[in-house]
């Protein structure tokens, strides 16, 4: 088995984003990278990714109708995606191609064997729907990411671990009644947070019930209990014998962001981080793809990604 950690960089996925003013805006891929080369991480293996997605890979999770609706409101730059949280900057189509290709272009990074924990940073876009967007996220390259593993690799049982402060529902309703995928869902408890889902007796449905896990945690929530929380994960997580691992890694659930009440600290990202890659190495052929996800404090983010770039790399 390689045993080589990989960083997916490529300076487009500053592009996505909804303006300087807008919570996800275009710094959040710089304040990473800065970090990134200051610890000297940019000395080990990364990879210069350019890979936009076809729309034949968006349409293995997305509707044509949707896509559509995308290509045509980013020529415009006018209007929304969705209700009111996700803007339609002009170019927006073209940057959202840009996080979900370098998305995939990291799984096949792995399945080559050439890399077998990978982090990419603009990426773990949770939220969007097959038929629509959704906070903040136009596309949702985990769910593509999942279609496309089964599609041109055929892997089949797969598990995604989602520790951001806001609970995957785009993807933990797409793939709600798919026993094949294992679904781990850390995030704050959506009595009090968006998308106000993710209960802990969602579990699943029709012959995936017992499958999937939901961790409502609530504001205030530190490493202490998450850490405790997850002694109960592996053994959930090992019955799948997953034959690829995904994990987003939002840093918003990090203390100080300023649109989530969590109080976890970037120990808690590296601790699952490094548990997984042990699950991974043994159930896994090493094969885990770490994504940003969300975050909305820079510091934050800086400290999160790399810390898991530097949990990979153990």
């Amino acid at each position: 088995m390689t045993e080589k950690a990989c960083t997916m960089l490529n300076d487009e996925l500053s592009n996505y984003h909804f303006g300087e003013t807008h919570p996800f805006g275009p710094k959040r891929y710089w304040a990473f990278k800065e970090e990134f080369k200051r610890r000297g991480l940019h000395n080990d293996a990364y990879i210069d990714s350019s890979r936009s997605a076809t729309i034949d890979e968006l349409k293995l999770f997305h509707t044509p109708e949707y896509i559509q609706k995308v290509i045509e409101l980013s020529a415009s730059g006018h209007g929304y995606l969705d209700g009111g949280d996700t803007p339609a900057p002009q170019g927006i189509y073209e940057a959202a191609c840009t996080v979900v290709g370098n998305t995939l272009n990291a799984i096949d990074k792995i399945m080559a064997g050439e890399c077998n924990h990978v982090f990419s940073p603009i990426a773990g876009l949770h939220h969007a729907t097959r038929k629509s967007a959704a906070g903040f996220c136009v596309f949702n390259d985990c769910g593509i990411a999942i279609e496309y593993l089964r599609d041109h690799y055929q892997v089949q049982r797969i598990a995604y671990i989602d520790i951001d402060a806001h609970h995957g529902d785009g993807v933990f309703y797409a793939f709600e009644d798919d026993a094949d995928i294992c679904i781990i869902d850390f995030h704050q408890n959506g009595n009090t947070l968006y998308p106000g889902t993710g209960f802990a007796d969602e579990t699943g449905t029709g012959n995936a019930v017992g499958t999937k896990l939901n961790i409502p945690l609530l504001p205030g929530c530190t490493d202490e209990l998450a850490t405790k929380l997850w002694q109960s994960v592996e053994p959930f997580l090992l019955k799948s014998k997953p034959e690829f691992i995904l994990l987003q890694c939002g840093a918003d659930s990090l203390k100080d962001d300023p649109i989530t009440q969590l109080s976890l600290s970037s120990g808690f990202h590296a601790y699952v981080t490094k548990r997984l890659c042990l699950i991974a190495n043994e159930y896994s052929s090493g094969r885990l793809l770490a994504m940003g996800g969300g975050g909305y404090n820079l510091d934050n983010i800086k400290i999160a990604w790399n810390d898991v770039i530097d949990a990979l790399d153990e």
